[in-house]
């Protein structure tokens, strides 16, 4: 990370060339991995490779068809990420001051980065010993015991699987970190020449995240059921069922939904302590524009953009694709065993092959944004959003295609024969889910609605009435997704039990599968979307970066405009990501009523809010949610408050930074941003993880001793209930109105109702300033927060019991 004594101040040439800065790097990082893989030969390395992959697709050919077809996408996908990355790499960094701007975010980000894995990946482990001793005392299934898997196998295949989501999730978020810092100043020199040109970097770089992020999470899940098949010998006589393996692979989306937690704590908290910190006294007190070089939190702001909006929402995204694959395996297999199907291995695969194709049509979408028209340069009628959208919707084109494809090749059954155009329906239920809520998020964010303009109006009144119309603009935003996931749920359940399919009693079992294929539907995009998120933060740093070194203000007017747009696309994906967490948050709660039941030998199918006991974990998940938020938001208070004294003081100290006389001290606000952050991560994070086990522990106590034995498993399950409703409803609001008060500050800066410095630009930065933590931390990290509740209670479920 960098030091006070890697700045040179150069105080008597600052004047004289203010563009020019110094080397702010200490020597570059490599990750161990990557130190010990270049030390390797090259032919050694190719062999190791070749046998690697030869291992793999020996497993899938020896489990099914259907994995050596998801490894074969998957690897195809590396491929196309590779040549993008050689193509966005080839792209020129432009002029030396932007190069060395680009440096010195590059090197905080990966010093922030290294230190903050490396404390997640110490409580980590520290978690996997407890989940070990756990499950070397719980008790076991009918279905283990047939099979003879003992309770230490169990044990050590859920941590296996834990620690192997973990590092997946953890090597996803720092693929979007080390894209995001090599595309940055790309899309600034970029800029130079021409917005499509700028805009298609800044698209091919968030793609190639997109695509590695996704292609990890679906071939960490194959390779793992492949392994475990072939390992545990499944279907074979005196094994276990094809059916029951699924539930074997839960610690691995339990790996992935914490890594991402603390990751989007920590990098959320960073990223609008030093932004909160940056505006309140560059903006504000100095009056000097967003990312002007004057400004010593300028750097820490930047920094802050890439570990907490690209890192941090690789993981997320990572962790949303693995609880959702692993919870609709875990209920196809319940439902083909329920309903006898002869081969359960399509119903139980479909979610892989789901996400294999939404690799191809995303691919597709990501390579439908040229670079250049006949002119070479964007059409002044021409919006980036409109070109995004575009993109998006031959994406969307493609994947309702896919869908009916891979529907009929995997979920045809002789028992119901019309039974997969249902579930088609289901999927396409999904897809035009994620499609309207896009278009919601998008109607309450951008400036070209009526819902940010008003609020904009607002700001010429004051500070006051700019807070108070961006709250109830959030208040309002909940409505709207809360009827379309309601009519999605109800609807894809409805499709699902009249498919056709029963259990031996004639009773309809596809209702809950139904609303399983709406997920997948909805997460059938998944990479596209995950490329117009990370779109944003490059674009917000490419800005950055043409204001730092001084460039002609028509080059800052194009980074101005994707600036915005990408504002936009991070809160539209974030109202997606929301969406799917609550459709995979209704599979992972049904697959741990069927987890209670398995283990307690006794159906569980209800749960009795009329109970007190029970009733009063609703209220503690309801609780959670609130307390968790208010710790995040307090996070970013704490921290922004320590950046602010500092810059205040370097003003104060060295008054020769105003007039480019002094340099400011830009690495003393990284170090505090990223100290606090560090800090501040851990007790709502904690919180999380503690709350539902200590809930499920304490309750199952009085139920021993009142004669319920299920009452842990039951108080649990209201407390899960409870705090992913609330938990939907407070992130909407958080989110949408954050970034409608964003881009109430964007549309004023355009030149709106007075414009930059402005008393109504004033309000705006304060209203900014208010929805920062709202949009970028605490919002993000509800979502992960309901899916790893999830998670947890299913890997925890014994000792509720």
């Amino acid at each position: 990370m960098m030091d006070h004594d890697i700045i040179d101040m150069e105080s008597a040439t600052y004047l004289d060339r203010p563009r020019t800065f110094p080397n702010m790097r200490t020597k570059p990082y490599t990750p161990l991995i990557f130190r010990i893989l270049m030390g390797i030969n090259v032919r050694v390395l190719l062999i190791l490779l070749l046998l690697g992959l030869g291992v793999i697709f020996y497993l899938g050919a020896s489990t099914s068809p259907i994995i050596v077809f998801v490894i074969s996408i998957c690897i195809l996908s590396f491929l196309v990420a590779i040549y993008l990355t050689k193509w966005v790499l080839a792209k020129d960094e432009g002029p030396p001051e932007m190069v060395q701007i680009s440096d010195a975010i590059r090197d905080g980000a990966e010093g922030f980065f290294r230190t903050q894995y490396g404390s997640i990946s110490k409580m980590a482990m520290l978690l996997a010993f407890v989940i070990l001793f756990i499950y070397l005392f719980r008790t076991t299934t009918p279905q283990q015991e047939s099979s003879g898997l003992g309770r230490s196998t169990s044990a050590y295949i859920t941590v296996a699987a834990f620690l192997l989501g973990a590092v997946c999730s953890g090597f996803a978020g720092y693929v979007g970190m080390w894209v995001s810092v090599r595309a940055n100043v790309r899309v600034s020199s970029a800029a130079r020449r021409s917005a499509r040109e700028a805009l298609q970097v800044a698209t091919r770089a968030g793609g190639l995240s997109a695509i590695i992020v996704v292609g990890m999470a679906v071939i960490g899940i194959a390779v793992l059921y492949a392994t475990f098949y072939v390992w545990l010998g499944v279907d074979s006589p005196g094994s276990m069922k094809v059916t029951d393996l699924p539930l074997l692979l839960v610690g691995y989306g339990f790996g992935a939904s914490f890594v991402a937690l603390f990751a989007q704590l920590g990098g959320g908290i960073y990223t609008k302590a030093a932004d909160v910190g940056a505006d309140l006294v560059g903006k504000v007190e100095q009056g000097i524009p967003e990312d002007d070089p004057r400004n010593p939190a300028v750097i820490a702001d930047l920094v802050g953009d890439n570990v907490g909006d690209c890192a941090a929402r690789g993981a997320d995204l990572f962790e949303s694709i693995a609880a959702e694959i692993v919870s609709a395996m875990i209920l196809g297999g319940t439902m083909a065993q329920r309903c006898k199907i002869e081969d359960p291995s399509g119903f139980i695969l479909f979610p892989l092959v789901v996400h294999s194709f939404d690799l191809i049509v995303s691919s597709v979408g990501i390579f439908s944004i040229r670079g250049t028209r006949e002119s070479g340069v964007m059409a002044p009628t021409e919006d980036p959003m409109t070109i995004l959208q575009k993109g998006y919707s031959i994406t969307i084109v493609l994947a309702v295609l896919a869908f009916g494809v891979s529907t009929r090749w995997l979920l045809y059954t002789e028992q119901a024969p019309s039974a997969w155009f249902n579930f088609a329906l289901c999927g396409l239920v999904g897809i035009i889910t994620a499609y309207i809520f896009v278009w919601i998020t998008k109607y309450y964010t951008d400036y070209k609605h009526e819902p940010v303009r008003t609020l904009a109006l607002s700001s010429s009144t004051g500070h006051g009435t700019n807070i108070i119309a961006g709250v109830s603009l959030g208040l309002e935003s909940t409505a709207l997704p809360v009827l379309v996931i309601s009519v999605s749920i109800i609807s894809a359940f409805w499709l699902g039990q009249t498919a056709g399919l029963v259990d031996e009693t004639g009773n309809p079992t596809g209702g809950l599968f139904g609303t399983a294929v709406a997920t997948m539907g909805m997460l059938s995009t998944a990479a596209y979307i995950l490329t117009m998120d990370m779109f944003g933060p490059i674009a917000d740093n490419a800005g950055g970066i043409v204001e730092m070194s001084q460039q002609p203000e028509s080059v800052r007017e194009i980074t101005d405009v994707l600036d915005a747009v990408g504002n936009t696309t991070k809160a539209t994906t974030k109202g997606f990501a929301i969406g799917s967490a609550a459709l995979a948050s209704f599979l992972l709660f049904s697959a741990y009523m069927d987890e209670v039941s398995t283990f307690a030998r006794e159906p569980f199918k209800q749960v009795d809010i009329a109970i007190p006991e029970i009733f009063i974990g609703g209220l503690l998940g309801s609780m959670l949610i609130f307390v968790f938020s208010a710790w995040a938001c307090s996070a970013v208070g704490r921290t922004a408050q320590e950046v602010v004294n500092e810059v205040r003081r370097q003003f104060i100290e060295r008054p020769g930074i105003m007039d480019y006389k002094e340099k400011p001290d830009y690495a003393r606000c990284v170090a505090i941003v990223a100290s606090a952050s560090l800090r501040e991560m851990i007790k709502p994070g904690a919180l999380a993880i503690i709350s539902p086990i200590v809930v499920g522990f304490m309750f199952r106590i009085l139920g021993y001793y009142t004669g319920h034995p299920l009452l842990g498993a039951k108080v649990v399950a209201a407390f899960l209930m409870f705090a992913t409703v609330s938990g939907i409803l407070m992130a909407l609001f958080l989110n949408t109105a954050g970034g409608a008060w964003d881009n109430a500050k964007k549309y004023i800066e355009t030149g709106a109702l007075g414009g930059k410095g402005s008393d109504a630009h004033k309000a705006a930065v304060t209203g900014d300033t208010v929805g920062d933590p709202f949009k970028d931390t605490a919002g993000p990290s509800l979502h992960v927060l309901i899916k790893m509740l999830s998670t947890i209670t299913l890997v925890m479920a014994p000792i509720f019991l």
